[in-house]
């Protein structure tokens, strides 16, 4: 996602001055202009209404002003002029009007206590500060009183009383023991707002003697404290053995016992009771109730709802906290007490009233004479404020008269201002909780315009955004403002520019043709003045390759791009944010020019990553997100519920999955009492499962663990859960792949798979071996064996089928009826061969065998197929004997042919059968005696060309290394190869077969042939061997075949056009610098350098020596 923010750095700078100087608070700001001009008193600094000091220290009473001139102060005390040259204790701050009493050394504060109001004047008025009431803080010790112990019956309500004296400001309460540590505080016992410490209900834990009261004064930073107060709270129990032992036997006595009660009120007495609170304040109300058990308080307001995020609960809800009341807070409050016996309510009528607050305050007036204007104080308050005006300090109705004004209530009425009518007039808003007193000048200037902006000033602005350009002016009556574009440009007009009051031009959308020169021109009945400022238009900065949203794997790398482009005048800055801060400090982030990697990626990588580029005039940002995935966290919390004997429910708590969903979770159990420390797999579920039913098999001591699986990988396993041993029972299954295989003649090896642990269903485990002849009437035969997986029979007949079965048992019994399977017993070589064996040749490298089965009952044991063997006795071609290597075919199952490939032409052969079962081969059929037909040769086993000359060639091979029959003749085909490679007519030659060289004759000199040699059978031609050769040249013709290049006469040809070149380059080189041209071609003289001219085929040298080349390349 990418966020753009277009930030014009000029924008701030815009709001200097003030859209209309009649309705300013005050004069610009500019130095220069406030040296020259006059304006009234204004305060800027003064202490607060009530103004609580230390009486340790010496009194700051602050009064700050500015005007022009400067003002000069005076105070008022108690309402009458306050001489502090007269008071060596007072001074008054140099060019301030701030006094300092000195207390420290001397002084007592208590003697300048009062009201104070301080007054700033100059030419053009008087201005006054608030009443600064002036009290010090008071921290008095607390008198002296005998407190008595309290003793409490056990149930009882109890409140300790603080009383702190009265302070200035009121102390904040507390209370402690005597090693200085605050009491516990709870929903039975707690402090009140008046700080007096209540019990709902005392326990006998509440007895102490060091319950002590504390006042701490912030003003003086002191803190006071309450002699200690004794608590004994009396049980039931020792109270009756009290009683018991001063009592006779014959009366009656025992004290009742704990006895609950419902809910009375502590605090507030009664049912109903008012509360009046001023506006903005913070409301408290307070409940705190007796009883036991002890009674739990809930507020309401009667008619409507506690203002929400307004309302807090403070105290365990025994105190009601409502911040920045208003009058739509006033209203009944209930508060109810509730225990299981019953409840007690009050209700609490509450009234806000407000002291005076602005509507809207008076506001300074800069006027030009001749012009009118209005001050308006509004204010409201409950009761409604009352609002009086003072001019200068003075009410109004006995201040000197002004005929432009006019009292209107709150508002005073100017028409037609001279500069008399300079002034500071006082708006006081009052009621019975407060006032305000707010100052307001009314400043009549006469000032020609005057320009404030510098001149010359540079605005630099990002294309297609809003150009502002400032005129700040000043003067009396306002300037009008005119603007230019260039030194003697025409107005400026028109919808594509806004004409601020406050002198700014603006250029809604600044394309790039808005560059230039403005002028700036300010003009009143008092003068004109003008400002130039130039425009100039950037490109904006732009992200064109933006970073992406990454999945990575935990422990990977990542990398963010952010490509950009901007003004090349504008020095682009970068930053990479994380979540909207600064980058980890940490050397896996790596920032480089256009890109941002991280390495070895961890799980805090995960976040928003942005890429702000920043200039001095726009600012640019995209974001990405990276999400960091990793195989699950192990899940954790195994539990093991609704055991039974054969399952079990397994429940757990999924690991965070790290960013990649789990797809399924898988179940391992292990098995502590016959494979402890090994894990086997049990079921899986989907990721959205956290429980399963477990099927459990007997005599296992199990243990649980899971793995969580998401499309990154596996989680490593969780806890074992808890061990779970199930019961003991009778086998459920037999032993699996039960055999019965003969391993000789006369036994039977019967074998199966052992149970594994888990499988034998309790102690003892073994087997019952069972077995019988099949197809014979006899009784089983049975044997019990420990655990093993292999039982044999001795004397057993050849190669007889049995019925076998093996059953399972332990302590516990046996197994289910096992099922029966059929084993042989062991086998024995074959008896017979194979009869009738019958060949027939196919072609000359193929043959087909035939035989006749053998009587099973003469196999001896399975039938696993037949065996053929065959041999080359010698080839018909060569009467040379070689050695003998036999060839063996396979033929599975009762088949009784099969073909015998690859066999060798023109060749005598031999083979014979065997039949085959478990035990191995029997005897071998008579040999049988074939022969293959003749084929085509293979290549000649070589082929030379020796001796060339002029016109012949002497060839010469060797005989084919298969002739494969008799070869009847030889086939040579030629054919000549000219210098483009070319081929010519084919010529070819029949050669007698007990040939082995040929000499040809005749052949072309200098000339290359290419020659195909094969050898023949009556079957057909064999493949063919290729080869080249060339006759050699006539010695005369070759004697005069000489490069011509190194002839002395063509040597001195090329010397001499060498000259004549030279010679005409000289000729030229000299006509040219003459002036004149030289007339080797008309197209000569278009052409900047003329020297390259003889270097053209024009003059015809390169085609002579060409011409040669060609010439000497050629036989004569």
């Amino acid at each position: 996602m990418m966020k753009k923010k277009s930030i014009p750095a000029s924008k701030p700078l815009l709001i200097l001055f003030l859209c209309q100087i009649i309705s300013a608070l005050d004069v610009p700001l500019d130095s220069k202009l406030l040296e020259e001009l006059s304006q009234p008193p204004t305060i800027t600094h003064q202490s607060p209404k009530d103004y609580i000091v230390d009486p340790r220290e010496n009194i700051v009473i602050q009064c700050e002003a500015k005007g022009k001139p400067p003002p000069s102060f005076s105070w008022t005390r108690n309402g009458t002029h306050f001489d502090i040259d007269k008071d060596a204790q007072v001074t008054m701050k140099p060019n301030s009007g701030t006094l300092v009493i000195n207390i420290m050394n001397g002084g007592k504060a208590e003697a300048y206590e009062g009201v104070y109001q301080c007054t700033a004047r100059n030419e053009r008025g008087a201005a006054i500060s608030n009443n600064i009431v002036i009290r010090p803080s008071r921290s008095p010790l607390w008198t002296k009183e005998k407190l008595e112990p309290h003793q409490v019956r056990e149930g009882d309500s109890l409140v300790l009383h603080c009383r702190p004296p009265v302070g200035l400001p009121p102390p904040i309460i507390f209370w402690m023991d005597n090693a200085f540590q605050r009491l516990p505080q709870s929903e039975r016992v707690s402090q009140g707002l008046n700080g007096d410490l209540y019990f709902s209900n005392v326990q006998p834990e509440d007895t102490r003697e060091d319950y002590i009261c504390y006042a701490r004064f912030n003003h003086t930073q002191t803190i006071q404290q309450k002699q200690p107060i004794s608590v004994k709270v009396f049980s039931m129990d020792s109270l009756n053995d009290t009683i018991a032992a001063n009592l006779s036997d014959t009366d009656i006595y025992g004290a009742k016992p704990v006895t609950e009660r419902q809910p009375v009120l502590l605090t507030p007495t009664g049912s109903t009771s008012t509360k009046v609170e001023l506006r903005g304040n913070v409301l408290l109300l307070e409940c705190i109730a007796a009883g036991l058990p002890t009674p739990v308080i809930r507020w309401i307001k009667e008619g409507g709802e506690l203002p929400a995020n307004r309302t807090f609960f403070e105290n365990f809800k025994k105190t009601l906290k409502i911040i920045d009341v208003s009058e739509a807070d006033s209203g009944n409050y209930k508060c109810i007490a509730r225990n299981t016996l019953g409840s007690v309510h009050h209700v609490i009528s509450v009234t806000v009233k407000a002291a005076p607050y602005w509507i809207t305050a008076p506001r300074n007036l800069v006027l030009s004479p001749g012009e009118d204007g209005t001050l308006i104080c509004r204010a409201n308050g409950s009761p409604k404020p009352s609002i009086s005006w003072l001019a200068n300090g003075v009410p109004i109705a006995i201040a000197p008269e002004d005929p432009s004004r006019k009292v209107d209530g709150d508002t005073i009425i100017f028409s037609h201002v001279q500069e008399r009518s300079s002034a500071v007039y006082q708006c006081n808003a009052s009621n019975e909780y407060g006032y305000l007193l707010a100052n307001a000048f009314v400043n009549v200037l006469a000032e020609p315009p005057r320009i404030l902006t510098p001149a010359n000033k540079l605005y630099q602005v990002i294309a297609d955004s809003p150009a502002l350009l400032d005129c700040a002016y000043f003067g009396s009556p306002k300037p009008e403002i005119e603007w230019f574009k260039g030194v003697k440009g025409s107005i400026l007009r028109g919808n594509e520019y806004v004409f601020h009051d406050n002198g700014t031009l603006e250029i809604p959308v600044a394309q790039k043709d808005s560059t230039g020169t403005y002028t700036c021109v300010a003009r009143n009945e008092l003068g004109k003045i003008q400002n130039e400022v130039h425009l100039e238009i950037k490109d904006p900065t732009m992200i064109i390759k933006q970073p992406e949203y990454k999945v990575v794997q935990r422990y990977g790398q990542v990398s963010f791009e952010c490509i950009i482009k901007h003004d090349s005048t504008l020095l682009p800055t970068v930053i990479w944010l994380k979540d909207n801060g600064e980058l980890p400090d940490d050397e896996r982030f790596l920032v480089g020019k256009d890109n941002l990697t991280i390495m070895n990626v961890t799980d805090k990588d995960d976040g928003t990553y942005t890429c702000i580029v920043n200039t001095t005039l726009d600012s640019v940002s995209a974001s990405a997100v990276l999400t960091v995935v990793a195989r699950p966290n192990p899940p954790f919390d195994l539990e093991l519920t609704g055991q039974l004997e054969r399952s079990i429910e397994l429940s757990w708590i999924p690991g965070d999955e790290n960013n990649s969903p789990i797809t399924h979770f898988v179940i391992e159990y292990e098995d502590g009492l016959h494979e402890p420390g090994v894990w086997h797999y049990q079921t899986e579920v989907p990721g959205t499962q956290t429980t399963v039913q477990l099927k459990l098999s007997p005599y296992v001591n199990y243990s649980f663990r899971v793995v969580a699986v998401n499309k990154i990988g596996r989680s490593q396993p969780s806890e074992p859960s808890e061990q779970y041993l199930t019961k003991s029972a009778s086998p459920d299954e037999n032993p699996a792949n039960v055999q019965g295989i003969g391993s000789e003649p006369d036994n039977l090896v019967i074998t199966w798979e052992s149970l594994k642990g888990f499988q034998s269903n309790g102690p003892g485990l073994q087997y019952k071996v069972s077995w019988r002849q099949k197809d014979v009437d006899d009784e089983w035969t049975s044997v019990i064996v420990a655990n093993v997986s292999k039982y044999i029979v001795s004397g057993t007949p050849t190669f007889v089928p049995y019925e076998i079965k093996v059953q399972a048992l332990n302590d516990l019994g046996y197994a289910p009826e096992p099922s029966e399977v059929i084993g042989h017993s062991g086998e024995d070589l074959p008896m017979v061969a194979p009869g009738n064996v019958q060949v027939h040749v196919i072609n000359s490298t193929l043959a087909k065998v035939h035989w006749d089965p053998v009587p099973l009952k003469t196999v001896r044991g399975h039938l696993q197929g037949y065996k053929v063997y065959y041999w080359k006795v010698q080839s018909l071609s060569r009467r040379s004997r070689r050695h003998v290597e036999k060839k063996i075919l396979t033929f599975r199952g009762n088949k009784t042919f099969g073909m015998l490939p690859g066999l060798e032409p023109y060749s005598s052969y031999k083979l014979n059968v065997r039949v085959v079962n478990g035990k191995g081969e029997g005897p071998a059929s008579p040999d049988k005696v074939f022969k293959t037909p003749e084929g085509v040769p293979s290549s000649p086993s070589y082929l030379k060309i020796t001796n060339p000359t002029l016109d012949s060639l002497t060839l010469e091979w060797g005989s084919p290394t298969h002739p494969n029959g008799v070869l009847t003749s030889y086939i040579l085909k030629f054919q000549p190869i000219n210098n483009t490679h070319e081929l010519g007519p084919l010529v070819e030659i029949r050669i007698p077969a007990n040939e082995s060289s040929l000499i040809l004759k005749n052949l072309n000199y200098s000339t290359r042939y290419k020659f195909y040699f094969n050898a023949q059978t009556s079957v057909g031609s064999g493949s063919q061997i290729t080869e080249e050769a060339v006759t050699i040249m006539d010695e005369a013709m070759a004697s005069r075949q000489v490069d011509i290049a190194t002839q002395g006469w063509f040597i001195g040809l090329m010397c001499a056009v060498a000259l004549l070149i030279l010679i005409l380059l000289i000729v030229c080189f000299i006509r040219r610098n003459k002036g004149g041209k030289y007339p080797v071609k008309e197209k000569e003289d278009a052409h900047a350098d003329p020297e390259i001219q003889p270097m053209k085929e024009d003059d015809g040298t390169f085609g002579e020596y060409r011409l040669f080349s060609f010439v000497s390349s050629a036989p004569f």
